[in-house]
């Protein structure tokens, strides 16, 4: 057999489809958010960075970069181990539980990025209930996907958003069998808000656990950024609400918030948690230093929701495809692979512009997109240029047609 041809003719099928994934080599660079250095094969320039999951440059803080340098003077790089074995560090305690707090939880759990949290904390809920039915929206991550299969146990697919729909696959199973309920607050790849108080409603009458992801929304929204969930004042009818430290925080880094004894089960059984090496104390004193100081201010909140509707705005003014988001997502359609490519190509070699095109399978074939993730940071100038930009290469590409036709 010619095992590296079954390789090289997997990578032929994806470039062929044009969705082909491309690493762009850049530098962020210290207190210059949102602009970067692009190592490019002409050579060093400097860009513009418009696909940043670091929603509101807090990776860039100056309480987060000086809690992580006193950190790393003070103790050192890595934590030494996993948590169960020398690796438990003082800031993970501390962070737990202002994450805790954060959701008005009794505990919460770290793990070292929001995807194995989500695996690993949906797939030990479920295993440890015996007959366990998961309900999981068609649209969730693929973390949560993960952890629904790698759980074993009998799952129902609900059309995205439907409360109808979900409700019908609850009245079909047996009551006495327990279910979980698992959906997200923010669906980042469209930029809608899940109908979180009439799941919750739907999770009480059925006698369901409720499983809210929350990365896209924590940091974000709420009073001290909590989530969607506070905001709405929900967080206490949820039963676990998974976060990640990783974009509004500007770090790296998952979690979970619930009760005592789900955390401590989760903590006890998920393989996921059991046997990696914990987050190094560095980055925890970072994330405990922006979830704080999150809890705090609502200046980057509110400066951040503004710059997403004036972007939104002023792509609908120049009859941009803007897809419909209420939310901080800005997607922009394509509707085909090969031209969402040669636009992002076109936006960073000729504009200085970055951002990531997004094609199958993290959005269905044919609503191929760009995504734009605005910050407080970009500048009524970046904005306006962008916008102009993106009106020349829709031009030169004839975009139009691809995304009339999808």
């Amino acid at each position: 057999m010619d095992y590296n041809r079954v390789f090289s003719d997997a990578l032929k099928t994806i470039k062929e489809e044009g969705r082909y994934r491309v690493f762009t080599d850049i530098v962020r660079q210290r207190g210059a958010f949102p602009k970067a250095i692009w190592y490019s094969p002409e050579g060093v320039r400097e860009i513009a960075v418009w696909c940043s999951n670091d929603y509101l440059g807090m990776g860039q803080h100056p309480k987060v970069i000086r809690a992580m340098e006193e950190t790393l003077k003070n103790t050192g790089a890595g934590a030494g181990g996993t948590r169960n074995i020398s690796g438990n560090n003082h800031m993970h305690v501390l962070l737990e539980q202002e994450l805790a707090d954060l959701h008005n939880k009794q505990a919460g759990l770290l793990f070292t990025s929001g995807y194995i949290s989500n695996d690993a904390s949906i797939s030990t809920m479920a295993k440890l209930m015996p007959g366990c039915v998961i309900f999981s929206d068609e649209l969730n991550h693929a973390s949560m996907i993960e952890g629904v299969r790698h759980s074993g146990c009998r799952k129902h697919i609900f059309r995205h958003n439907d409360v109808e729909h979900l409700e019908s696959l609850l009245k079909a199973t047996d009551p006495a069998l327990p279910k979980l309920i698992v959906f997200e607050s923010v669906y980042s790849m469209d930029g809608d808000f899940a109908p979180i108080r009439e799941f919750c409603d739907l999770a009480d009458k059925y006698n369901a656990l409720t499983y809210l992801d929350e990365v896209h929304a924590v940091g974000m929204y709420g009073e001290r950024g909590g989530g969607v969930a506070e905001q709405h004042g929900l967080m206490d009818r949820i039963t676990v609400i998974e976060g990640t430290l990783g974009k509004a925080y500007g770090l790296m880094g998952g979690y979970i918030a619930s009760t005592t004894d789900i955390v401590d089960a989760i903590r006890s059984f998920a393989p996921g948690f059991i046997f990696t090496t914990s987050l190094s104390p560095v980055i925890t004193a970072g994330a405990l230093a922006s979830v704080r100081h999150l809890k705090e201010s609502r200046t980057e909140r509110i400066i951040h929701q503004e710059r997403a509707a004036s972007l939104k705005e002023k792509m609908r003014a120049a009859d941009l495809p803007v897809m419909p988001s209420v939310s901080h997502i800005v997607p922009v359609l394509v509707g085909d692979p090969v031209v969402c490519k040669q636009a992002s190509d076109m936006l960073l070699s000729e504009f200085n512009i970055y951002v990531q095109p997004i094609n199958f399978p993290t959005v269905p074939r044919g609503t191929e997109r760009l995504r734009f993730t605005p910050s407080p940071l970009h500048s009524d100038e970046m904005i306006d240029h962008l916008v102009r930009s993106l009106k020349t290469v829709w031009a030169r590409l004839d975009v139009r047609k691809f995304a009339k036709a999808a």
